[in-house]
């Protein structure tokens, strides 16, 4: 090899090993995507700073009481922390509240897989709930699996719709 090409070597490997060793910079995160599934924020609780029973059908996150899940998937979409926060909010503020949490699952897979997916799913929701500091007493997780679909169609729109946790009240 003559000197200038093994000068044109050295050059490009130096550049290579920096490139390698610079300093990891963090992206920001990107904004959310609007799916349309919370697009309203929270309103907070009534004058007094506590929710009430009547919150439940007033207050703009309290209304939201079903989360949605990807396939196979049994952690919390970003886009849902809000609602766990308000939801967790009223259980602090209301201890003789209870929720039942109804976790589901899409028809695709086995039905013992199924039912514990939506255990699993509920038990996030739960975990979520207890995070913002809601009481684990006031929360109960019941899986029905892919025995109680909102949809019946066999496309992902459809499915999509089943995936989720449903947040009910049983006691105000």
């Amino acid at each position: 090899m003559n000197k200038s090409t093994r000068v044109l070597l050295v050059s490009l490997l130096s550049v290579a090993v920096l490139a390698g060793c610079s300093k990891k910079v963090k992206e920001a995160p990107e904004a959310p995507v609007d799916t349309g599934t919370s697009t309203t924020q929270p309103t907070g609780p009534s004058t007094s700073g506590l929710y009430g029973p009547g919150d439940l059908d007033t207050d703009s996150c309290l209304r939201q009481r079903v989360v949605y899940f990807d396939l196979d998937q049994d952690s919390l979409k970003p886009e849902f922390q809000a609602i766990m926060a308000c939801h967790a909010k009223y259980l602090r503020d209301r201890p003789s509240s209870r929720i039942t949490l109804q976790g589901h699952a899409d028809e695709r897979g086995s039905r013992a897989y199924n039912q514990a997916l939506g255990e699993r799913r509920g038990n996030g929701v739960s975990s979520a709930l207890q995070a913002n500091g809601g009481s684990a007493s006031q929360l109960t997780v019941v899986s029905y699996g892919e025995e109680r679909p909102v949809c019946t169609e066999t496309n992902e729109s459809c499915w999509s719709q089943n995936r989720r946790v449903e947040i009910v009240y049983t006691a105000q």
